[in-house]
């Protein structure tokens, strides 16, 4: 299936529901979805109003997207994902996404975190960035092996010389906000994508990473190579990439894809 036929295939649902006021989930199996972490913020005020005004069940499960792809090549079967871009030519040739479903929803840089109150400290170079993470008492960020933040700062870190400098006090997160010890005191700094330090009440945004030492991902939804009911998992996504769905990504830190 063609990207552009896709597109094509949700605006058409999208006006369907619009003209007769039906909803192509009403009656229809629970749809499951997994989403990479970054998208909690946006997905989960999404998820609430779709379900209200379509009559659709949904649930959501979070996870890092190393995780879901172990958990994919376990035999999981959930309907939609959204998942890095990087990884959906995996999915596709796995079988694990229907190829050419695969829809951008925004994209997300990664940054770095404090505690609510705490100094500020200087990341505006690379060089500043370096001294502050070497200053630092102790340092969060996701294991490289489940997270897409997590891997590329690992990166990050051996580009600036200093992977084994501050190994032992890093504490690598396992899921979800890694950067909620930082909001609780328990750690100086946290690093992870910033529509994931947003939510985390307590924990302050410093900035984002030098331009030079930047990542920014695309997140896109799909369907899953096993959707149940692929013209109501295919309507959910017709959602996510409409222009009401677009603000709130944009709210919860989203860039235009």
């Amino acid at each position: 299936m063609k990207p552009r036929s896709v597109i094509s295939l949700c605006r058409q649902i999208a006006l369907a529901l619009v003209l007769f006021g039906l909803s192509v989930t009403s009656g229809a199996a629970e749809l499951l979805v997994w989403s990479a972490g970054a998208a909690k913020a946006p997905l989960a005020e999404l998820v609430v109003e779709y379900q209200k005004t379509s009559g659709a069940s949904i649930r959501v499960e979070y996870a890092p997207v190393g995780v879901l792809l172990r958990r994919l090549a376990d035999g999981g079967q959930p309907d939609v994902l959204i998942v890095s871009a990087e990884v959906v030519a995996e999915m596709e040739r796995t079988g694990w996404s229907v190829t050419g479903s695969a829809l951008p929803v925004g994209n997300v840089g990664v940054g770095v975190a404090v505690r609510e109150g705490a100094p500020v400290p200087d990341i505006s170079s690379p060089e500043a960035l370096r001294k502050t993470l070497l200053n630092a008492r102790s340092i969060t960020y996701m294991d490289p092996q489940k997270g897409t933040s997590g891997k590329h700062f690992a990166a990050v870190l051996e580009q600036l010389g200093i992977a084994q400098q501050v190994k032992a006090k890093t504490t690598l997160g396992d899921v979800g906000f890694v950067v909620e010890p930082v909001a609780r005191g328990e750690v100086e700094l946290g690093v992870q994508q910033i529509t994931e330090i947003l939510p985390v009440k307590g924990a302050k945004l410093v900035g984002p990473l030098p331009t030079s030492l930047q990542k920014i991902t695309t997140y896109s939804v799909i369907l899953g190579g096993n959707a149940r009911d692929p013209i109501s998992a295919t309507g959910f996504m017709s959602y996510l990439v409409s222009a009401q769905a677009a603000t709130v990504f944009r709210q919860k830190g989203f860039s235009a894809p």
